[in-house]
């Protein structure tokens, strides 16, 4: 059964406790502190257990860690998805990034980075400006490591040649033997 604890104590604490406790809480900009607190702890906690199953599309506004089963497609453009040691994710991923410790098939994008860690496992092609994949981690698929704009068109204001399509290894060669001979 449900009680509630605050209406039904009147005892001989009456330095007006109702108005107190909310001037002590609200925030300046009009906000509950406890319930802004909260929502920070959750932001920071929040995670799909190892007995939860999800099939279809999943989506938000915050960081998350999968530490259950996943089917379908996962979307969480600008934020970072974790999927720990428990995860098991057959889906397509777009995150800002991705941080991968169990078993994904299916193809990744971020916007940032791609880590396979120790254990990791992905099966499944990976789109990021940068990828780290540690020993002991195991990927199948390919890999296309896009550059931002910013970083593309420096280069180019640099002298190096402009690349035609996508930029491989041999058109960094050069940069590479320069520095070595300097």
């Amino acid at each position: 059964m449900w009680k509630r604890e605050e209406t039904p104590r009147p005892t001989g604490l009456s330095a007006n406790p109702a108005p107190a406790a909310p001037q002590a809480l609200v925030m300046p900009d009009g906000s509950d502190l406890e319930r802004g607190a909260q929502g920070l702890m959750r932001e920071e906690l929040v995670t799909i257990g190892k007995s939860i199953v999800i099939k279809g599309e999943l989506g938000g506004g915050e960081d998350l860690t999968i530490e259950g089963q996943v089917e379908g497609k996962i979307e969480l453009r600008d934020h970072v998805l974790t999927i720990g040691p428990n995860g098991r994710i057959k889906a397509q991923i777009v995150a800002k990034s991705i941080v991968v410790l169990g078993e994904v098939t299916g193809n990744l994008t971020a916007a940032e980075k791609v880590e396979i860690r120790e254990n990791g496992s992905v099966e499944g092609d990976v789109v990021a400006p940068r990828v780290a994949i540690v020993d002991g981690a195991h990927f199948r698929g390919s890999i296309d490591m896009q550059r931002k704009e910013q970083s593309t068109s420096t280069e180019w204001a640099a002298g190096a040649p402009k690349p035609e399509g996508k930029t491989s290894m041999p058109a960094e060669t050069p940069v590479t033997d320069e520095l070595a001979s300097v």
